[in-house]
């Protein structure tokens, strides 16, 4: 088997206007809708699917709960752009601008937190 990428995930969140409203307008990812009218955004050549915790789409995870998620991003602006761009949004940082290892290398990262608590990690390459 030869396995090269992730395609989606699927957050399971608790009010779908809400969470599209917001990765929309914090994070400046496009709104995109699939299937049967499914909603998600688009994050580079994967996307972020919601599904509402009483309306799931079958199969589902054994227990998919609300604000369990955590994943990380990769942002391409400096990172005085993006503590500025969450500052204007009252976006709280959770830790941060701190150093990590990515899964292509060194990156400065910051955390931040959705509506539904999910913990997400904003990373910037250093080279």
């Amino acid at each position: 088997m030869n396995i090269r990428n992730i395609d989606h995930l699927t957050l399971t969140v608790s009010d779908l206007e809400r969470s599209l409203r917001w990765y929309h307008e914090v994070l400046d990812l496009p709104i995109i809708t699939f299937d049967d009218g499914r909603k998600g955004v688009k994050l580079g050549k994967q996307k972020l699917n919601f599904q509402v915790t009483d309306e799931p789409h079958l199969p589902v995870a054994k227990h998919p709960t609300v604000g369990a998620a955590d994943f990380a991003i990769i942002a391409t602006d400096p990172l005085a752009n993006i503590l500025a761009h969450l500052t204007n949004y009252a976006v709280e940082i959770v830790d941060g601008p701190i150093p990590k290892q990515g899964a292509q290398g060194p990156m400065t990262s910051v955390y931040v937190r959705d509506p539904d608590e999910n913990l997400i990690e904003i990373g910037k390459y250093d080279n």
